[in-house]
């Protein structure tokens, strides 16, 4: 069982920065790859990026590729998305999720966290 908890979302204006973090429990959470997905009400949710257990393969969604950076910290057991150069379409809940392996389907994603709320202002 994996348990996660995102933090950091708020209101920043186009071109401003922002941190998520996803507090992870359990202790298997390790061995998971790990990704952030986001979801606008009446949209499908959409895969942002991804990493592997060990940090070396970070797939990203081509919207954000060059301007987010998916990284983690096992021995914290966090997973973080630092968000650059922010766009107002950028605007979503944002969701981290635990999968077996590295995955741009959110099916193939076992645990969820509860989302949080990133609104870029143009």
């Amino acid at each position: 069982q994996v348990q996660l908890v995102e933090s950091g979302g708020g209101l920043v204006q186009a071109g401003g920065s922002l941190r998520l973090s996803c507090a992870a429990s359990g202790r298997t959470f390790s061995t998971y790859a790990m990704g952030w997905f986001r979801q606008v009400p009446g949209k499908e949710r959409e895969f942002v990026a991804a990493i592997n257990w060990s940090g070396t393969s970070t797939p990203y969604a081509d919207s954000v590729k060059g301007r987010f950076i998916i990284s983690r910290d096992n021995a914290k057991k966090m997973v973080y998305l630092q968000m650059n150069s922010l766009k107002p379409e950028d605007t979503a809940v944002y969701y981290c999720a635990a999968a077996p392996y590295t995955t741009p389907y959110g099916y193939q994603y076992d645990y969820w966290g509860q989302g949080t709320q990133v609104t870029v202002s143009s």
